[in-house]
């Protein structure tokens, strides 16, 4: 194996191992601020099918996870009024680092440092595949909706803004 394609495990990758998860990896040349579309670009695949994860917080400073298509922002109006909470914002980028124990750009849901509730995006869970973080910058992992519910115990939720509308 060529020292290129040798990817280094994760917290997230070792725990989906541990429970037997299926997932293949796809490492790309990350760039900052780049986001979903150049993952997609780069893997070749349906931004559509590229999830994002968003760490944010409630009225209350309570951190939370949102999984959302790459090609869809979060209506965080629809998200509060769904989980019932006055609002929801995302948090900063030093705090999300710090809930989750990923750098900003490389958050997977999977083996977050703190316990979040995650909230996944209905229409996700309806896709074949989806490509989501592994864990650290420029490295997707593609595995079924499924394991979100049961890894994770995502909550569906409809709070996506189409980015034409």
């Amino acid at each position: 194996m060529a020292k290129k394609d040798h990817i280094s495990e994760t917290p997230a990758t070792a725990l989906l191992r541990k429970r037997g998860v299926a997932f293949t990896e796809h490492p790309y040349t990350y760039e900052e601020h780049g986001g979903t579309s150049v993952s997609a670009r780069e893997l070749g695949v349906d931004e559509h099918a590229v999830v994002k994860t968003l760490v944010m917080q409630d009225d209350a400073a309570r951190p939370l996870i949102v999984l959302m298509h790459g090609d869809c922002k979060v209506s965080t109006k629809n998200l509060a009024r769904q989980i019932v909470c006055k609002s929801v914002e995302p948090c900063k980028p030093d705090v999300a680092q710090r809930h989750s124990g990923y750098q900003v750009g490389g958050t997977s849901p999977f083996a977050t440092r703190k316990s979040m509730p995650v909230y996944v995006e209905q229409g996700i869970l309806a896709l074949e595949k989806i490509y989501i973080n592994g864990g650290r910058r420029g490295y997707l992992i593609g595995i079924a909706p499924a394991v979100l519910t049961d890894v994770v115990g995502a909550i569906a939720v409809t709070c996506a803004l189409e980015e034409h509308g």
